[in-house]
Order: C-alpha cells, then sequence, then structure tokens
C-alpha cells in the first residue's frame, strides 16, 4: 500500500524550514520533502521521507508516484530573481518546466487515488511590472490583475505558472471529447519580500532587508544595494507559512480567485536601516546602490491590496512593522548568531 503524504519541495528553503516545522506539530500529516541538497537533520525526524533529487528529473517524478499516494504539494522549489537573471534559461527550467511536471504529476495521483490533489504554489509581487518610480507612487495598493508586466526571469517563470495553475484547475483539456476535471486544486500567494529569523536569504532581490538584519546581528558591516527611498511590502517569515496553511485549508467553495496577495507592512530601505540601528546601535550599514537591481526593486509594487485574501480565507498577518522586528526578527537572528559564534 502507498503511504498517503504531503509533498514539500525545496524543503531545505525558507519557507520549506518553516512549513516542515508547522506540520510536525500536526500529527495527521506525513511529509514527504524534496530539495536538490539533503534536508537538514533536524528537519529530516519529522518528516516521513527526504529525498535530494531535482523536479526536472522524470525519473525521480517516477519514484515518488510509485511509491506515494500524494493528496497535497506545496511547491517551494525555484531559482530565485538574482540568480535567475544570470541563468535564465535554467531560470525557465526550473521555475516552469519543473512546475508543469509537478502539475501533471498532481493530475495523474487526483485520477489515481480519486481525490482532489492540492497545489500550493508561492508566487511573488515580482509578477507585477510597474515602469518606474513615480508610476508605483501613483499606483497606490495594487490589485493582482493590475500591472502584470514583470522585468525579470523570475517574474515571469511566476505570473506563467500562476496561469498554468489556473488552466489546470479551471480549463484543462476542454476540448477533449469527453472533458474532465484535472483534479487539481491550484491556490497561490502572491508574497511580498521575506524576512526570516532563521534562515539567511539566499538570492532574492528583496534580501536587502533580511541581509542588513542578519549583518547587524552578526557584527559585519552591510552595504545596502538600494537607495534609502526605496518602498516595497514585507511580511515575516511565521505569517508567510500561517498564510500559506490558511489558504490550503480553506473552503473551496469561498475562494473566489486562485492568486491571492498578502502583505503585512511596506517600510522604505532607510526605514529599515533606522529600526535594524534601533536595534543593533553599533551596527555599520551604508549603501552602495546597484542601480539595475534597483530599478528591478522599483518595478515592484509600493503596497498591495491583499481585501480579497482577508474576505475570502479570513487573512491577517500577525507581525506589522515594529512587532516584527521587535517579538519575532531580532531575539530570533540574535540566537541565530550567537549559535553560529558558539
Amino acid at each position: 500500500m502507498r503511504k498517503p503524504v504531503v509533498l514539500i519541495t525545496g524543503a531545505n528553503g525558507e519557507i520549506g524550514h518553516g512549513l516542515i516545522d508547522y506540520f510536525s506539530h500536526q500529527t495527521h500529516q506525513d511529509i514527504v520533502a524534496l530539495d536538490l541538497h539533503p534536508l537538514d537533520e533536524q528537519l529530516q525526524r519529522h518528516c516521513h521521507a527526504s529525498i535530494v533529487g531535482d523536479i526536472v528529473d522524470q525519473n525521480l517524478l517516477q519514484r515518488l508516484v510509485s511509491e506515494f499516494e500524494i493528496h497535497a504539494i506545496y511547491h517551494l522549489a525555484a531559482l530565485l530573481s538574482t540568480r535567475a537573471e544570470y541563468t535564465p534559461d535554467a531560470a525557465h527550467a526550473v521555475n516552469v518546466n519543473g512546475t508543469l511536471n509537478l502539475l501533471k504529476l498532481a493530475h495523474e495521483q487526483a485520477r489515481w487515488h480519486g481525490n482532489t490533489v492540492k497545489f500550493l504554489f508561492p508566487s511573488s509581487i515580482a509578477a507585477y511590472g510597474l515602469p518606474d518610480r513615480a508610476a508605483k507612487t501613483d499606483a497606490g495598493r495594487v490589485t493582482e490583475t493590475e500591472f502584470a508586466f514583470p522585468r525579470t526571469m523570475y517574474g515571469c517563470n511566476k505570473l506563467y505558472c500562476e496561469q498554468l495553475g489556473r488552466y489546470f484547475s479551471d480549463h484543462f483539456r476542454q476540448l477533449a471529447q469527453d472533458p474532465a476535471p484535472s483534479g487539481v486544486d491550484f491556490r497561490a500567494l502572491r508574497y511580498p519580500g521575506l524576512i526570516s529569523a532563521q534562515t539567511a536569504p539566499s538570492g532574492g532581490t528583496s534580501d536587502y532587508a533580511p541581509e542588513m538584519l542578519h549583518a547587524a546581528a552578526r557584527g559585519e558591516p552591510y552595504n545596502c544595494f538600494v537607495d534609502p527611498e526605496v518602498v516595497i511590502p514585507f511580511m515575516a517569515m511565521p505569517d508567510a507559512i500561517d498564510g500559506l496553511v490558511r489558504l490550503a485549508e480553506a473552503d473551496a467553495g469561498k475562494l473566489r480567485q486562485r492568486v491571492y496577495n498578502v502583505t503585512a507592512f511596506s517600510p522604505s530601505a532607510g526605514q529599515i536601516r533606522e529600526e535594524v540601528l534601533r536595534h543593533f546601535p553599533d551596527a555599520q550599514i551604508g549603501y552602495e546602490v546597484d542601480l539595475p537591481r534597483t530599478r528591478i526593486v522599483d518595478s515592484w509594487p509600493a503596497d498591495v491590496n491583499d481585501t480579497p485574501a482577508r474576505q475570502d480565507w479570513g487573512w491577517a498577518p500577525r507581525y506589522d512593522f515594529e512587532s516584527a522586528f521587535r517579538d519575532y526578527l531580532v531575539p530570533g537572528i540574535s540566537r541565530t548568531a550567537q549559535q553560529s559564534h558558539g
């Protein structure tokens, strides 16, 4: 008998860490973790299986099909925005082809075991593309359907995968002689910049905020790659995990869309620097502006409208700007820095 499981791809990343920790307190969930690298040892004990492999490897996907009965997929694996700009072909292969592979796997699993497979997908504000900073200021709180003109490969990949998810869920093989639902229930969160106290940033273009914090906690100088006036929305990692789980648990009948904005606070880079200095007064934080990266960040909204998420499935962040630093980020990052020095 194949065992019913939840599959988490990209399990070694920031969201994966938080998700496995969350599920470790839910006794009814058996997790299969998949990542390019071996899963951290402290997380392995919470998983039914931990697999090292690549989501573009068809042999690996066939192994998953043969060994497990998959009822939900949290597809977190991706090449992040900065790296994707240097290797756009590889980004497309992983971010698009890998997602398509997993959507097909979800469809096959639903057809085999007869139950809907939920497919949770972290999208990104990189899916937006505003022309310049002035337009961004004028736009205010942007909805999910506005300014869908991403200027990065990562953003293009995310936007297209949102559409793939809609297709599989709502229009799958619509011209077939006997069209039938795919069995895939695709649900996406369009995340803002995410800041984690547990894991160091790893290649996102919004990572100037966590990089400031982690450098300050380690006592290392840091030069921010955007100027002080840059503004995008952010969220503390526990809220990112909570949002994904809440969306997964929401009644399908109450969800009026497949992709939802979520956000918590929208500080400028200068305000983030001031808050870091308030908690780490000796921190050395300057600016060494990288214009190409700044232009990318300026193409993302200063704020997003998350009203549909609040109305449809009760989204509400736990942390605002001040409490995120005071209650989560500073204590957690300080502990992590002490442990690494210890």
